[in-house]
This record gives structure tokens, C-alpha cells and sequence, in this order.
């Protein structure tokens, strides 16, 4: 029995290792299968582990997997735990916001008026000072243009037949030359370089290209990436922005995909390149350095030898050495919010960036984030705002790119909707304001989406302010005189003038006959020798208050 027993405690020892051998196979196996299986950060991660907030199961799903889609850069499989820090507390933003001064006057009546634009999607300057934008004419971005694989949808319906490519003369709007017909699909950023090429990014076809100045005869000097091919290494998927350095070499912000800055050569050789894809879903005052959740804007900054990204739906502007790609600074404020669309540099006043955000996200939002659309300055020394500025001293709706003079005086702003390009000028510059048209308020704007640019297919343009004055006295002037030469003409018919029975009996009186200067009560006949030195001052002030409004 003690041996049976023996035995039998033999066996139960050995199914219980041999038991206990499988349940440690099972579950190593379980364990690798759910390593393996794991997602990167930049492709399929659920959306929760981004943005709490968002219900897995809504429309906003499937955009935030097509943005995080992608390779290269951003396909490790490094999880990143976003730190917490408690952020300063603003009791009222909206409050905070009023708080901020206007230094910059919009000038309502530009462009020219026969300047017609699809979604502008880029602005920079040429040598000559001309302001060069980059629009997408009849093309738009919606949710259907790309699959899920980052492959372009409507490839069949050709590249755009009318130019993309302006040229604004800075006063008046005008166009001064424009280029790029047939060539592009869906454009988005444009870099006039210090040697005056041109260099543009198209997100449908994946590509970077260089043209000589003016566009050259429409064939591009450099091209990098395979056409309408989306991919990581030395492919791109949906690059954004190009910055240029004055020796020729050149940075790509590989944007909607891969997450990443690269920089080349002059020639077009690959130097470095860096940068991780990651979607926090809100803005961080102080985050990780060289993730990236969509590099959407590049401005080199030449004074600390820097180039500046802007981090978009992470809400805040990352600088790094231009020399290997270090990181040097971040620069974020909670009145921007968490979506920086773009931002360029002027060494005014010790050195500023002017940055452009972007409507509420869709994504991850809290209800009670308040949130305005504007242009705003930040002092690069003390990273405080120092103002903002919109149309009219309104918010803008989808402003998308933004460029400012080295003397920082003028400022240009891209917008997609409404289709049009913005111009602000410095308060110490601009002329006396007047009466102006305001736009409509951003309350009816369609949301952009976040994976794309999404917009309306017409733009508005509205007749100044002025203008409207102007035509409104006319008006009425040329009105009251009618009326009175009507009474007037209705009471001598009766014989019975406005004036006092003396002066009716003295204009009409038989024996005299008719004197005017009787009817005008004058005690003298005839008139008075016409004063024409104070006839032309009254005309000329005349001229001068209605040219106020002119």
C-alpha cells in the first residue's frame, strides 16, 4: 500500500510538473504571441491609448487610424509613456485671450478682387519681395481622397490644368507671374530658397520637388520620392514642408505618416534624419523631444543656426540644432491650444515666431476646452505671447500656413476655408482704420478633419467697407437734393416761396420787376463777387474727408 501509495504520489508529482510544464508553455506562448502582436505606436494603436476621452467606437476612429498609418520613422515598437505634469491653471481662457493686444491691422481689400484662389495651402517670398503662394484650385481633401493605405483615390481625374503657383505683388494683390498647370494633385507646402527655387511638396503624389526660379519651363531641377508610391527610407508618405539653408542643404518634414524631419544634401543626398510618431490627443507643455504627431510647418531660425517644426496635433513648436538634428527648445502656451498648424521666424524685437493654430481637434478634446482660432507672436527669449491677430480682429476659421517679413512688419496667412490669402500689417505702419467688412464668424465653418484638409469648393470675396460708405452718401445725397427740387418746384407753381412775405413782395414787386437778391433777402441788388480761393478749400476738404473712406 506505501508503495502503491508511493507510486501513486509518484504519478501525482509527475502530472503536476507535467501540468505545471504545459500551463508555463501555454502561458510563454500567450506572451509572445501578444508581443508579437502588439501594434507600433504609428499604425494601428487604439485610440484610447491617445485620447481617453474619445468613444472607440465613433466616426473619428478610422481618422485617427489613417493618420497614425505609416512606416519608417515611426514604425518601432518603443511605447511612450507621456508624463503628467500639472499644467499651470488659467482660470478663463477666453479671458486670458481678450487680454492680448492686436498689433498687426488686417488689410481687408487684399488681394485684388479678380484674384481667384482654391484652398490656399502655402505662402512664402521670392527675392523680389512677391508674396508666392500655393493653392489646390478645384481639389480638396476629404476623407475619401486617400485608403487606408495612404494610396491616393482620385488619381484618374488628372493633375490640376490651372496654376497653382501665384506670385501677389506685396501692395496692391496683384498677380505678378504664376506657374504649375498640369503637374500637381494635392499640394500643400512651398519654400522659396535664398537662390530664389522653388520647392513644393505634393501629398498625393508623395513627392518633393525643386524647380528653378518662377518655375523655370515647368520641369522640376530636383525630384525626390517614387510618384503616387507612399512608403518609409528614402520614400516619403505625405511630406509637408521644406526649409532651406544657404548653403544649399535642405530639411523634408516627412508629415502625415512617417513622422519625421530628414535633411539632405544640395544635391539631394541623404545627410541624417530623425523623429518617432506619437499622438498624445492633447498638448503638453513640457513632452517628449523628437516625437512627432505630424510635423506639419519648418522655419529655420539663422541667429541660433535652428530649425523649428511644428509639431501639429501635439500643439506646440520643437527647435533643433540645423548642424546634426539635436534638440534644443520646445515652445508651447495653452492659449494657442492643442493644434499648431504653422509658424515662421523674424528677428524682430530679439526674436519672435508667428504661429497660426487651428480649430478645436476632433480628437480628445475635453467639452469645456475653450478654444479661439487666431495668429499669435511669441517672444522666442521669454516663450510669452506677445499678441495676436485675425481678420478684422475676428478668429480666422482654418488658417494653414503663414509667412512674416524679416522686419516683421507684414504678415501673410494661408487659409483653406474660406479660400484665401490674408494680409496683416504692423499697427506702426498702418494707415488710419476705417470702416471695414467684417467676415463671417468661424460658428458656420465646416471642421477640418484631422488627417486632412478638408474644405468647401468656393471662395467669397466681400466689397470693402469703404465702399459701401462711400456709394451709401452718394446715395443720400444725391436723394436729398431730389426731394428739395421737387418742393421747390411744387411751391413756385402755387406761388407761394419758402421765404418771408417781405422778401416775396420785394423779388415780385411790378415796379421793379424781379430781383434775385430781393428773393434772397439781401439788402443789396445783384450778388457778390464769387470768392474762388474759398471755393477751392472748400472743395478740397471735401476731397480729403471723402477719400477717407475711399
Amino acid at each position: 500500500m506505501y508503495i502503491r501509495r508511493d507510486s501513486k504520489a509518484m504519478k501525482s508529482t509527475d502530472s503536476a510538473k507535467c501540468l505545471g510544464s504545459k500551463s508555463l508553455a501555454i502561458c510563454c506562448l500567450l506572451l509572445h504571441l501578444l508581443l508579437c502582436i502588439r501594434p507600433a505606436v504609428s499604425q494601428t494603436q487604439s485610440p484610447s491609448r491617445y485620447l481617453h476621452n474619445v468613444d472607440s467606437n465613433n466616426n473619428n476612429n478610422e481618422r485617427l487610424h489613417q493618420i497614425l498609418k505609416g512606416s519608417g520613422a515611426g514604425s518601432g515598437t518603443t511605447q511612450l509613456n507621456w508624463p503628467q505634469p500639472p499644467k499651470q491653471t488659467i482660470p478663463d481662457v477666453k479671458t486670458e485671450l481678450a487680454k492680448l493686444n492686436n498689433t498687426y491691422v488686417y488689410e481687408n481689400a487684399w488681394p485684388a478682387n479678380n484674384v481667384k484662389l482654391g484652398a490656399v495651402t502655402a505662402v512664402s517670398f521670392d527675392k523680389a519681395g512677391n508674396v508666392v503662394i500655393f493653392h489646390r484650385v478645384d481639389r480638396v481633401w476629404g476623407q475619401t481622397t486617400f485608403d487606408n493605405r495612404n494610396q491616393y483615390q482620385e488619381k484618374y481625374r488628372g493633375p490640376i490644368r490651372e496654376s497653382t503657383v501665384l506670385a501677389l505683388e506685396p501692395a496692391t494683390g496683384k498677380v505678378q507671374y504664376d506657374w504649375g498647370k498640369n503637374f500637381f494633385y494635392m499640394p500643400h507646402g512651398l519654400t522659396v530658397d535664398p537662390e530664389d527655387n522653388v520647392w513644393l511638396t505634393d501629398v498625393a503624389m508623395h513627392q518633393v520637388f525643386k524647380f528653378p526660379p518662377r518655375g523655370g519651363d515647368g520641369k522640376p531641377a530636383l525630384t525626390l520620392g517614387d510618384a503616387f508610391q507612399p512608403g518609409s527610407g528614402r520614400k516619403f508618405c505625405k511630406p509637408t514642408s521644406v526649409a532651406v539653408l544657404d548653403n544649399g542643404d535642405f530639411f523634408v518634414a516627412d508629415g502625415y505618416c512617417n513622422a519625421r524631419i530628414l535633411k539632405y544634401s544640395r544635391t539631394g543626398e541623404l545627410i541624417l534624419f530623425w523623429g518617432q510618431n506619437t499622438f498624445s490627443g492633447i498638448s503638453y507643455d513640457v513632452a517628449p523631444q523628437n516625437f512627432f504627431a505630424i510635423p506639419h510647418a519648418l522655419t529655420l531660425v539663422p541667429e541660433l543656426q535652428l530649425l523649428c517644426a511644428a509639431d501639429r496635433e501635439n500643439g506646440r513648436v520643437q527647435c533643433f540644432l540645423s548642424s546634426n538634428g539635436t534638440f534644443h527648445s520646445q515652445y508651447h502656451n495653452q492659449l494657442i491650444g492643442d493644434r499648431l498648424f504653422s509658424m515662421a521666424y523674424t528677428p524682430a524685437a530679439g526674436g519672435q515666431l508667428v504661429i497660426v493654430n487651428g480649430p478645436t481637434a476632433e480628437l480628445g478634446i475635453h467639452p469645456e476646452h475653450y478654444n479661439e482660432v487666431h495668429g499669435f507672436v511669441l517672444s522666442m527669449r521669454s516663450k510669452q505671447l506677445v499678441s495676436k491677430f485675425g481678420p478684422n480682429n475676428l478668429q480666422f476659421q482654418n488658417p494653414h500656413d503663414v509667412a512674416v517679413t524679416a522686419d516683421g512688419n507684414e504678415i501673410y496667412v494661408a487659409e483653406l476655408n474660406p479660400m484665401r490669402i490674408h494680409k496683416f500689417v504692423h499697427r506702426s505702419l498702418a494707415k488710419p482704420m476705417s470702416l471695414s467688412a467684417s467676415k463671417d464668424s468661424r460658428d458656420g465653418a465646416i471642421s477640418q478633419a484631422v488627417g486632412g484638409d478638408q474644405v468647401p469648393a468656393v471662395a467669397v470675396h466681400h466689397p470693402s467697407g469703404k465702399a459701401i460708405l462711400v456709394a451709401s452718401l452718394m446715395l443720400l445725397f444725391a436723394g436729398s437734393t431730389f426731394a428739395l427740387a421737387l418742393i421747390f418746384a411744387r411751391r413756385r407753381k402755387r406761388g407761394c416761396l419758402p421765404f418771408g412775405a417781405r422778401s416775396r413782395r420785394h423779388a415780385w414787386e411790378k415796379s421793379d420787376g424781379f430781383k434775385l437778391g430781393g428773393l434772397l433777402d439781401r439788402d443789396r441788388n445783384g450778388f457778390e463777387k464769387l470768392d474762388q480761393q474759398a471755393s477751392d478749400e472748400e472743395q478740397e476738404t471735401k476731397t480729403l474727408a471723402s477719400a477717407q473712406y475711399a
